[in-house]
């Protein structure tokens, strides 16, 4: 039997710039795999659009490999179970995968790997999602950075052109193993098609960055995030798109590095607070005002419109998930963690790291976060963001209708309650 080179689809959903896969290319005869994980599956609804999308993308991937005679073999199960299965049926040279950095994703490599190890084969890990990864932009005693600004300083003066160099996987197909592919349906990993699609990367959208990314009724973003979140485009691409064209998205790809360094040294940020103090913050947690602020009922027009966006559609405007999570925190004096896992359930470009940072930033419990007397007030943002309504009616149809509810609680009132609340508990 002739060996062959195993490569792992993790987050890296494209033939084009592909680390991982153009090194595996290099050994030739290439299987490439995806596991459907039931660990990662588990709680989320059977018609999840995160899981439409990864399906749909492996069979736009199986489509171009059919002129090669290859394809993606796809598999249901614990990946420790499927690499036994894989190590049973072929003579593995080596595994080759890009590198997650997500404390569930560790733990589960180091059981893969291990296992990989007991047969004598490697397991080898590629950097592909990021430009700088875990600890090769450090402070000088070379610990870690927990505030931003000197993280990009730090980040700028490391980067050099060639790191952007595009890995020409897409060059070297034809080194895949002829093997007619494992397919697996939708419904064979127990979910159904979606009606809410994944929008394509606005191509536009860095001519006018800087004057309208806080317009949400512009609907002028990237839209890259759920594509960066799932490696459909290369964050080299990304990169090397706003260094030709613009600073201010370039310092939003800094900043998901920054997040994804902090998660990955500080992986108890993944349900604890970043300052240990706030860890003692008795938080309200009322279930009623919860609900209503998850069905876009709270009676405060650009917090409803970005929950009903987000409910209906899976996306929500940057500008506006900072009000959302403000309101939830500091208005309502919810648990950013309550927050945080309704919007892990709801948003399509969902990513471990940059929703527990941006969480924690909105609470004050995060590093580098707003003070904890930030408090954004949801009308004057209005008025700022989207003076002429257009966001908000775009969203909230019932604006004028007797039916949509007045404001849950009065935003002077919850501003003081929010002040002596954070005084009381972090003082004591």
């Amino acid at each position: 039997m002739e060996q062959t080179t195993i490569f792992w689809f993790r987050r890296d959903l494209r033939l084009e710039d592909n680390h991982g896969l153009f090194r595996a290319l290099g050994q030739g005869n290439v299987i490439p795999v995806f596991i459907f994980d039931p660990d990662i599956l588990s709680g989320l609804s059977p018609d999840d659009p995160r899981v439409t999308f990864i399906h749909q993308q492996l069979q736009s991937i199986n489509q171009n490999l059919q002129r090669f005679g290859s394809g993606v073999h796809l598999f249901h199960g614990k990946p420790n179970d499927v690499f036994k299965h894989l190590i049973d049926r072929y003579r593995i040279k080596a595994v080759f995968t890009n590198t997650d950095y997500e404390p569930y994703a560790q733990k589960r490599d180091h059981l893969v790997k291990t296992l990989l190890a007991s047969q004598g084969i490697p397991l080898i890990e590629c950097k592909d999602q990021v430009i700088f990864e875990r600890s090769e932009i450090v402070k000088d005693d070379g610990n870690p950075y927990t505030v931003f600004t000197p993280f990009k300083k730090k980040w700028l003066s490391r980067f050099y052109p060639e790191l952007t160099l595009a890995f020409a996987s897409e060059k070297h197909l034809e080194k895949l193993a002829r093997i007619a592919p494992n397919w697996l349906s939708l419904k064979d990993i127990g979910f159904t098609a979606s009606s809410i699609p994944v929008k394509p990367i606005n191509t536009e959208f860095l001519d006018h960055y800087d004057a309208i990314r806080d317009f949400p009724a512009k609907d002028q973003t990237s839209y890259a995030s759920v594509h960066l979140r799932f490696g459909t485009v290369s964050v080299r691409k990304m990169v090397t798109l706003a260094l030709r064209t613009n600073e201010t998205y370039l310092s939003e790809l800094i900043w998901r590095e920054f997040f994804m360094q902090i998660l990955y040294h500080f992986p108890k940020t993944v349900d604890r607070p970043f300052k240990s103090r706030y860890a003692r913050l008795p938080w309200r947690n009322d279930p009623a005002d919860f609900k209503k602020w998850c069905h876009g009922k709270t009676g405060y027009p650009l917090v409803d419109a970005g929950m009903r966006q987000l409910n209906q559609t899976g996306y929500m405007h940057n500008r506006i998930r900072m009000v959302c999570a403000s309101f939830l925190c500091k208005h309502l004096l919810v648990d950013w963690r309550w927050g945080e896992a309704y919007f892990a359930r709801k948003l399509l470009d969902f990513d471990l790291s940059a929703n527990v940072g941006n969480w924690q930033w909105a609470a004050s419990t995060g590093c580098d976060a707003v003070p904890y007397f930030r408090i954004f007030n949801p009308e004057s943002q209005l008025k700022k963001f989207d003076p002429q309504s257009q966001y908000i009616r775009r969203w909230v149809t019932d604006l004028d209708e007797l039916s949509y509810p007045q404001p849950m609680i009065d935003h002077k009132e919850a501003r003081q309650r929010c002040l002596d609340f954070f005084k009381t508990h972090l003082n004591n």
